[in-house]
């Protein structure tokens, strides 16, 4: 970076801080069982904010596909340049439910700097991918030689259900060439990361029921195994004896382009100590791309209301975390096929699709690749690398679908101390500046 920029990053850099600090104070959970008011102040704030720049301002919505509203999305975009490729920056600004406050140090949406790092709900998930977004304009000003739209989403964190029919209804008005989401990690506070993959998403509730009605355990039991042993069984089917899960045309390969060191992992996720690692193969791989499979939820009596009965059904949630650029539909009949196939003792069993969304596979080869790589190493004065995110982003899809010119790539802003979803999620505020500085960079490349 030339030094009139980097002077000009560390002037303003204050301002974002101030910036990133406002938005934590704004309460934009959209779990429909919150205020949605405080969704659409954070679209308000976000558009005024932008509206500052000189970019023209909007707020949208658009139904979803059974038909509700959808939640407020912020659109808006620089002065067209006739001949320019145009950039469209995303980001969210809705955020997750704080949970349990007592596990919080510090109120989460208070504010808090406490060395290198700003606490508080959305600081990190996606706050810092809208101030990441206002910076790079910023730094840029006048000498931004690209268009650039700007689409900061209201609802990524219940899924962004109305985000395919918001895309179709403004095709015109987010149509880009490049596409930038900061809504992503980084391999750790020192090392920037391209998101290359992400696996996809396949999810189901399995009811099993072996009586039409509870029995007596002592005078039946015995010839009889009750549901939640049933389920129990049927659910240890999923993996086999070192962890890996054991359904049939999954795929996945066992390396990885970065080396996750056990310590460090265990240290990261606050194993248990004594717990073993499941699963083979290189240890970010078992994350990225491999299988993953978890039970999310299981309804049965519970032990303050047990009695000698013998359980006639239960049911349990299965989440399947696709290997990325397989598909997820395929993915679902795969662990429909495994459940059929695996009935304990002929028990009657119900598979009940939910959501599936798709995996995410980079383009490494692509000129947006190059030169984000390219940005990144420049901004953070280290090599950049690529990961993969255990997680899904099915919006990503979304865009691939809509826009199939358009060069996509995931950055981040957050790094394994981030906590994002959980207590006391923080922004490294290194990390920022960083990001705003990689973001003008590749603003600037990408004119070229």
């Amino acid at each position: 970076m030339n030094t009139k920029l980097n002077d000009k990053l560390e002037a303003i850099f204050p301002r974002l801080v101030d910036e990133l600090c406002e938005l934590i104070k704004i309460q934009s959970i959209s779990s429909p069982s919150f205020d949605q008011e405080n969704v659409w102040d954070s679209a308000r704030h976000v558009e005024k904010r932008f509206a500052q720049l000189g970019l023209t301002t909007r707020i949208l919505s658009e139904k979803t596909p059974d038909g509700k509203s959808g939640r407020p999305a912020v659109v808006a975009q620089t002065p067209r340049i006739e001949g320019a490729p145009t950039v469209l920056l995303y980001a969210h600004h809705d955020v997750q439910p704080v949970g349990d406050e007592s596990r919080w140090d510090t109120p989460p949406f208070e504010p808090t700097v406490r060395g290198d790092r700003l606490f508080g709900r959305g600081s990190s998930d996606d706050g810092a991918g809208i101030v990441t977004h206002l910076g790079a304009l910023q730094l840029l000003g006048d000498d931004l030689a690209v268009n650039v739209t700007v689409f900061i989403e209201g609802e990524e964190e219940i899924g962004s259900p109305s985000f395919a029919n918001f895309l179709a209804a403004h095709h015109e008005l987010l149509a880009a060439d490049y596409i930038i989401v900061a809504d992503s990690d980084n391999w750790t506070v020192d090392t920037p990361a391209l998101t290359a993959s992400l696996r996809g998403l396949a999810d189901a509730t399995v009811r099993v029921r072996v009586l039409d009605h509870a029995l007596h355990s002592g005078m039946y039991g015995g010839p009889v195994l009750d549901a939640v042993t049933v389920a129990a069984r049927l659910i240890a089917s999923f993996h086999d004896e070192q962890g890996r899960v054991a359904v049939d045309g999954l795929g996945g390969t066992t390396t990885a382009d970065v080396d996750y060191p056990e310590d460090a992992f265990r240290r990261d996720t606050s194993l248990v100590e004594g717990v073993e690692l499941a699963g083979v193969g290189d240890l970010a791989s078992r994350m990225w791309t491999q299988p993953a499979l978890s039970i999310i939820g299981f309804d049965a009596t519970s032990v303050a209301h047990s009695s000698n009965t013998i359980a006639p059904e239960c049911q349990f949630k299965v989440s399947l975390r696709t290997v990325p650029g397989t598909d997820s539909s395929a993915a679902m009949e795969a662990l429909r096929r495994h459940v059929e196939n695996n009935r304990p003792f002929g028990a009657q069993v119900d598979f009940i699709e939910g959501e599936i969304g798709p995996s995410y596979q980079a383009d490494l080869t692509s000129n947006a690749s190059t030169v984000a790589h390219e940005c990144l190493r420049e901004a953070w004065g280290t090599e950049s690398v690529n990961i993969g995110v255990g997680g899904s982003i099915p919006f990503i899809a979304d865009f691939q679908r809509e826009f199939p010119d358009a060069q996509v790539i995931v950055t981040g802003v957050e790094d394994p101390a981030s906590h994002a979803h959980s207590e006391n999620e923080s922004q490294s505020l290194r990390v920022l500046k960083a990001a705003v500085h990689a973001e003008a960079l590749m603003l600037q490349r990408f004119a070229q």
